[in-house]
């Protein structure tokens, strides 16, 4: 076009229409050739612009390019022009922690599940859009190709010097151009659209496979969080074991082997609990803060029912109690019927002397009764059944001493002869259970004091608790049967001599004449 101009001013008047005519063809062929390039650079420019970013600083720079001018701390448009800046709006995103626990593994799991079908939906309509681009592109690429074939053709031959044809050649390449500009206008979009689905389909393929890794390594994680709490609960079931079989060895009584054994079986599911609660929960802290706060507040408002829970165990233990044994609680004598977990039953006993009989009433006791400050429960020690009893005689005062030694003492030792066996097993019984304690003889002893109106006579003597009123009954006749038959032995106060009998067990009246 250059030299065409500088040969216009140059050239002949008769030559000047033919150059004109090459000038102006040129020109078409030049339009022609800027509408090319203005498409094909616009298709490249957006494709650079589209294309996912390969280094670090290419993303960096993306990422900058994406965020709002709020979140960028830049001013609006216009506000250099008013003066003032206006208040940026800005979006703080935090990243939150991973679930630690099972349960917060499997909604992690869930929701990953979500993600991928939505991403696998979304691949899906992205695939069926490209499609129908591809066939909406396909006649307008056929199009622009015959276009460009045409015009490489005409562009392609030699040049002519006939005014005539370089009107028809420019003619022929101002329509071509004007048809481009038209097809491209419609195709242009199009394939902005079809790149930006083949980027968009690109970024769901990478963001699927991320999504997919992170399934996988949630899959991992709750594989890996259920074989732990498996093989902890195995080494506590293992341990359990160990503890049940020692017991067993090691405990030869049926009673406190039932003790034991109940106290294993309740630590064993107490701390199998614990490892399925801490197992499953996805907060520990905010759960130790809601377990804390719930058992102050079940500790206050059921301390009653745990102190008698705690003391069931004591109850329990290796001078408690257990059903059928005589025990006096809260000034109560009776035999023990149940022992439950919170309140221990007692079937009342009543009468006089060692002669208690059931009343037919059944008083319950909370367990609570062994932290009360005042005497709480009275039980004969393991092994043993007996209590002590005392008669209570006063003779004249001129009654020879050594004579009342001798005859007292040899009266109950004809009533005790047929139980002494059974009072010094007992009494072996007794040292066994109270271990470094030693026992003395559970045999009759007699006592004198001197009063003001005579000699005073106390003879004290176990009794088995079934056989209360028998012995009683042996001892006093025994004791009668010698005042009697030795006249320096005088009752004072009356021919017939009162015997005074009083237990130890405090109760109702327990003297009898």
């Amino acid at each position: 076009m250059e030299s065409l101009r500088e040969k216009l001013e140059t050239v002949p008047a008769h030559q000047r229409k033919a150059v004109e005519s090459s000038l102006a063809e040129v020109q078409s062929e030049l339009a022609l050739l800027e509408a090319r390039r203005d498409v094909l650079h616009s298709i490249l420019q957006f494709m650079s612009g589209a294309a996912e970013p390969s280094g670090l600083a290419s993303r960096i720079d993306a990422l900058e390019r994406t965020v709002p001018a709020a979140l960028a701390g830049e001013s609006s448009p216009g506000s250099h022009l008013t003066g003032r800046e206006e208040p940026a709006s800005v979006t703080v995103f935090s990243q939150q922690p991973k679930p630690s626990g099972i349960w917060g593994t499997l909604r992690e799991i869930v929701g990953v599940s979500e993600e991928l079908r939505t991403l696998d939906d979304t691949l899906r309509l992205t695939d069926e859009l490209s499609q129908s681009v591809k066939q909406m592109q396909d006649p307008l690429r056929h199009a622009v190709k015959d276009l460009v074939s045409q015009s490489d053709a005409i562009l392609n031959q030699p040049d002519s010097q006939d005014p005539a044809v370089l009107a028809q050649q420019k003619s022929s390449l101002d329509g071509m151009t004007a048809q481009f500009k038209l097809i491209s206008t419609t195709s242009l979009p199009l394939s902005k659209e079809a790149i930006l689905l083949d980027v968009y389909r690109k970024n769901l393929v990478n963001w699927r496979s991320a999504v997919k890794s992170e399934y996988s390594a949630d899959l991992k994680k709750l594989l890996v969080q259920l074989l732990s709490i498996a093989v902890l609960v195995g080494v506590v079931l293992a341990i359990f074991d160990l503890w049940r079989r020692a017991i067993l060895r090691y405990v030869p009584d049926l009673r406190r082997r039932y003790q034991f054994l109940l106290l294993r079986r309740i630590a064993l599911w107490f701390v199998i609990t614990l490892i399925v609660v801490f197992g499953l929960a996805s907060e520990l802290g905010s759960i130790a803060t809601f377990a804390g706060l719930m058992t102050a507040g079940v500790a206050v408002a059921l301390q009653n029912v745990i102190l008698a829970a705690v003391g069931y165990f004591l109850l329990i233990g290796k001078f408690g109690v257990r059903v059928g044994d005589r025990v006096q609680i809260a000034g109560v004598t009776g035999e023990v019927v149940e022992i439950g977990l919170i309140r221990l039953h007692v079937m009342e006993l009543a009468g006089t002397g060692g002669d208690l009989q059931p009343t037919g009433r059944v008083v319950g006791f909370s367990n609570s009764v062994v932290f009360q400050p005042t005497p709480g429960v009275f039980k004969q020690a393991p092994g043993t059944s007996f209590v002590w009893h005392e008669i209570s005689l006063t003779l004249a005062p001129d009654s020879d001493y050594r004579a009342v030694e001798k005859r007292i003492l040899g009266a109950v030792d004809v009533a005790f002869k047929q139980y002494q066996e059974d009072f010094e097993r007992q009494r072996r019984q007794l040292e066994m259970s109270l271990n470094s304690v030693a026992v003395g003889s559970l045999a009759p002893k007699v006592r004198f004091r001197l009063t003001a109106a005579g000699l005073e006579v106390l003879v004290r003597f176990p009794v088995e608790l079934r056989k209360a009123v028998e012995i009683d009954d042996g001892v006093t006749r025994e004791i009668l049967s010698a005042i009697e038959r030795e006249p320096k032995l005088k009752v004072v106060g009356a021919d017939v001599p009162t015997i005074r009998l009083r237990t130890d067990n405090p109760g109702p009246d327990s003297s009898h004449t």
